[in-house]
């Protein structure tokens, strides 16, 4: 996870999982098409020993940031919880 700290241009990584149906998957939000098109720091093919069944890409047609509490989303969720 440590790497993708210092990835040019992505401003969100959310790791998602379902422990029921065992599955998981990621969010990315990047600055431009030119920062989502460059190579990542992945070890997700090491660590499950095959590639994503579904990649897929959408533009983005709108943001918004509504009230919250925490000021930074970094270094949140369960795997942070269990170190």
């Amino acid at each position: 996870m440590d790497a993708f700290e210092e990835v040019p241009g992505l401003r969100l990584k959310a790791w998602l999982s379902d422990e029921a149906t065992e599955r998981w998957g990621a969010v990315y939000l990047w600055e431009s098409r030119e920062a989502a098109d460059q190579e990542l720091p992945s070890r997700a093919r090491e660590l499950i020993g095959r590639d994503p069944d579904i990649g897929e890409e959408f533009d983005v047609e709108a943001t918004v940031e509504g009230r919250f509490v925490l000021e930074q989303l970094s270094r949140l969720g369960l795997a942070f919880e269990q170190a």
